[in-house]
């Protein structure tokens, strides 16, 4: 299902395409000399946003958790994706250890895990699920959404390594498994826990990726960079693949502190926007989000469309931006322009996620949300998924047919992935406490 873009396809996001169609050897050449640099990560998701005019990604998640998502017919395009990603960092590696969030009652998230780890287990690996959560002290089985099977395992920790000890599970003998590599799918919001500290083995991602040390801005800081030279590369106005953005630390929401410094950013921005907006004659109304700089799962966002409305926020509106997930406080946000999505599916706004391997495209779904504007953040209870809005895998344009062709628009959205991707990439390297 190729979603509708409810915005007529012939302004500067018809260009946008039309150069990267005609720059794509170029654009290719350009990303491999990119990755003998920079370590990809692992594995990503990016949120993008179509508005007609911008097509712009507005969040990377290094810790993915929408795998159930994918279409199905593009599972050997993951299995690939990770055999390269595995052999990078561990080549030895047959055993892999996967450890998820805690929240074992999410039963599509619970999908997510099992779909990762049969990815994982196609790809050569022995995969087991080890859990870091208070509640799961003895093998737990769990059935996901889809009425799958997942056995959760509680970890052990024995000197500087963690296991999964042998158990007897329904009459059969689980060995003992000692990994040589363990993949976190757990985004580490409520801090590094101390089992995961000093450990030999190889964690993927490593722990400094978590949001207890991560920022949006750091990455979004690399993202300015990457985004400068592409767009010198292919000739084209950075501002169509880039939102501008600015951070505000300091800020209590519940006592009202550092307000009248986030109105004043959220007035500059703005400013910012409308003489952009004047420059390609667009008519909407400028925006910008304010979000947590750490986190995620959609929590503690605002849509914000003047100073005012930072002003006068009303008591529902600021316990809601105060606290994340893991109950963790906000202190620290970012203010990123807004970016409209003129994408919808059945009369419902939709935004595409691409999903990555390594530095491979593997596939993506629409997030649709019925009870959402094309200003608003779709990453919200409510929201539902489209699986299979990818016909064909990303890195597939139709060179020869038009630029807003469904494969060649699905190339732009990849192109404009990987280049969150690399900004990914230049992060970690960059907050790898051995490089500074």
């Amino acid at each position: 299902m190729v979603p509708h873009l409810t915005t007529a396809l012939n302004g500067p996001l018809l260009s946008l395409e039309k150069s990267m169609l005609d720059a794509m050897p170029k654009i290719e050449h350009w990303f491999r000399t990119q990755w003998l640099d920079y370590a990809a990560p692992f594995y990503a998701s990016v949120d993008l946003r179509n508005a007609g005019f911008k097509l712009a990604p507005v969040d990377t998640n290094l810790f993915p958790g929408g795998f159930n998502n994918l279409n199905p017919e593009f599972l050997h395009l993951c299995v690939q994706a990770a055999m390269v990603a595995v052999e990078k960092i561990c080549p030895e590696a047959h055993r892999l250890l996967l450890i998820p969030e805690n929240h074992t009652r999410n039963t599509y998230y619970l999908r997510n895990v099992y779909e990762l780890a049969e990815i994982l287990r196609h790809a050569g690996m022995n995969v087991r699920v080890g859990s870091i959560s208070p509640e799961i002290t003895a093998p737990t089985k769990f059935e996901t959404q889809g009425g799958q099977t997942l056995l959760l395992e509680p970890i052990v920790r024995v000197g500087n390594r963690i296991k999964l000890p042998e158990v007897v599970v329904d009459g059969v003998t689980l060995p003992e498994f000692d990994s040589c590599a363990i993949l976190l799918n757990n985004d580490l919001s409520a801090g590094i826990p101390e089992i995961l500290e000093n450990l030999e083995q190889d964690l993927i991602p490593p722990l400094y990726a978590g949001w207890s040390t991560r920022r949006k801005s750091q990455h979004f800081e690399a993202y300015n960079r990457v985004a400068s030279e592409f767009s010198q590369l292919i000739g084209i106005d950075e501002w169509l693949l880039n939102p501008y953005f600015d951070t505000c630390g300091e800020i209590d929401f519940n006592a009202r502190t550092g307000e009248e410094c986030l109105a004043l950013k959220v007035e500059r921005l703005l400013d910012k926007i409308k003489l952009k907006y004047a420059e390609y004659g667009v008519t909407q109304e400028p925006f910008v989000i304010v979000k947590a700089d750490a986190g995620t799962y959609g929590m503690g966002i605002m849509t914000v469309k003047s100073p005012d409305d930072v002003r006068e926020l009303n008591r529902k509106t600021r316990n809601k931006m105060a606290v994340v997930k893991e109950g963790l406080q906000v202190s620290e946000v970012i203010i990123q322009e807004g970016v409209y999505t003129f994408e919808s599916i059945n009369d419902a706004v939709a935004e595409p996620v691409v999903y990555m391997m390594d530095h491979f495209v593997i596939g993506g779904f629409y997030r649709v949300h019925t009870g959402r504007g094309i200003d608003e953040n779709l990453n919200a209870p409510g929201s539902h998924f489209v699986p299979l809005a990818f016909e064909k895998p990303c890195t597939l344009p139709d060179c020869a047919g038009a630029p807003d062709a469904a494969p060649n628009r699905f190339y732009a959205y990849g192109v404009v992935a990987r280049l969150a991707l690399l900004a990914a990439a230049i992060e970690l390297q960059e907050q790898n406490p051995l490089n500074q």
